[in-house]
């Protein structure tokens, strides 16, 4: 292996094809089984390490490779972080073919385990089985476990013991469910069969103390719902805020359902700098407040605002980015296509006291018309952070249109932000670049673009 490519895979090249390997290192020697063949690159994963790489390092997890959680946990973290500023800096030149000025060094995270602020874990009473176990008659993946599906695979779990993403209790408040259920015949979900009680559960664990618990049935039980949950608290007075959910779908997607307050507020309450977030069941946040906080920072820095202009924050979700920014703003303007979370951004304003920020529901493409601007006055500064497929084309040209003297793109995905700065690279100018780690051991990067009005 010569390198690192997208997607956390090495790369090397034989006979001039370019060949990338799932879980290795660079400078792993090893032999490849190949799974798709192209003509000028091929995919596969490693059968035999015949040589390991100066850089490897022990994964610090028994289910490293398996759960499919962290890809990097054999790299030293200071080697995450050169390879993350890496695939930065290749993707911007090479899929936005611009002219870019430096990237500035990498902001790594000063907490590497533990930095996870929610987790979601599955139920399942079928268990995924390692290799070894494979060919033992004596194992069964018929088993009640609680954990995360396996790579690539919808109807097996991984059966976690300590995870390393998140802080205690939650490793404990898993194990407490899922033994309290089996210790009473209570059935797991079956996936494949849509049936049975136990479904998922969500963790939030938040840096005020706040720790919220969120527990999915596939159907109600007026008996052991409320026994289980008062077991929960009994054995957790960390607990502030215990809801329980029920959901008949086939999915598992949260958003069309209605979470029930079990006990406490139905909130949390996460900081980030001088300002508190209202985080219910289904909100989006940042998973990471530590590094949160430092890529908002980042973007602060990189909107130059002085005190007076007008701030428009596209794909604001609940508003925490703009919420951020709003005392060196004149007036926040903040769109977002999903109305719940529009009115989430709304509470956290009056929630931090802020009466210059407005939020508003819909398609920023169709939302920002010449009577929106009437109205709300024409951005200084525009904040966009898409999800990972980045913009649409009439987003971009929508933002062309409007020539605000400043954009600051936040991305998760620096390949699509490429392609996204290369379409508005005919009126806006890459000025500043500064990648922030939010997920170590993982590949994932988010990076932050200034790019001011030519």
């Amino acid at each position: 292996m010569t390198d690192y490519a997208a997607e956390g895979k090495s790369l090397a090249r034989v006979d001039g094809k370019v060949i990338f390997v799932e879980n290795t290192v660079p400078g792993d020697v090893v032999d490849v089984m190949v799974t798709r063949n192209k003509k000028d690159w091929a995919e596969g994963f490693a059968t035999r390490y015949l040589q390991y790489a100066p850089d490897r390092v022990a994964p610090f997890c028994e289910h490293f490779g398996v759960c499919g959680g962290c890809q990097w946990q054999m790299l030293p973290y200071e080697k995450q972080l050169v390879y993350k500023q890496k695939q930065v800096s290749d993707n911007l030149s090479r899929i936005g073919k611009l002219v870019l000025p430096p990237v500035e060094p990498i902001q790594g995270a000063a907490r590497t385990v533990g930095y996870r602020n929610k987790m979601e874990y599955t139920f399942s009473n079928r268990r995924y089985l390692l290799p070894g176990e494979l060919h033992d008659s004596s194992v069964t993946p018929i088993q009640d476990v609680a954990g995360f599906h396996a790579k690539g695979i919808f109807d097996k779990i991984v059966d976690i013991q300590t995870c390393h993403l998140q802080q205690e209790p939650g490793n404990q408040i898993r194990h407490a469910v899922k033994n309290w259920a089996i210790s009473r015949g209570l059935p797991f979900y079956d996936i494949k069969l849509h049936q049975g009680w136990l479904r998922t559960m969500q963790l939030r664990i938040c840096t005020t103390g706040e720790v919220m618990v969120n527990i999915v049935f596939g159907y109600d039980d007026p008996l052991h719902t409320p026994a289980l949950l008062d077991d929960l608290l009994s054995r957790f007075p960390q607990i502030t805020t215990l809801l329980y959910t029920i959901n008949t779908k086939w999915n598992d997607s949260m958003h069309d359902l209605s979470p029930r307050v079990y006990y406490g507020k139905g909130y949390v309450l996460e900081k980030l700098g001088d300002f508190m977030f209202k985080i219910g069941p289904k909100s989006f946040f940042q998973t990471n407040s530590e590094q949160a906080e430092r890529l908002y920072t980042v973007t602060r820095d990189f909107a130059g605002l002085t005190g007076g202009q007008t701030v428009y924050d596209l794909y604001c979700g609940t508003g925490s980015i703009g919420i951020f920014l709003s005392r060196q703003a004149g007036k926040i303007i903040g769109v977002e296509v999903i109305d719940e979370a529009v009115r989430d951004a709304r509470e956290n304003a009056a929630l931090n006291q802020i009466s210059h920020a407005s939020f508003f529901t819909g398609d920023v493409s169709a939302v920002c018309d010449d009577d929106f601007f009437e109205k709300n006055g024409r951005p200084d500064v525009i904040i966009t952070d898409p999800p990972r497929a980045g913009m649409h084309e009439k987003l971009v040209a929508k933002i062309s249109a409007m020539q605000a003297p400043v954009v600051v793109y936040v991305s998760c995905n620096p390949a699509t932000q490429a392609r996204d700065l290369s379409l508005l690279d005919e009126k806006y100018a890459v000025t500043r670049i500064q990648p922030v780690d939010m997920f170590p051991h993982t590949h994932h990067i988010e990076n932050v673009v200034q790019l001011r009005l030519r």
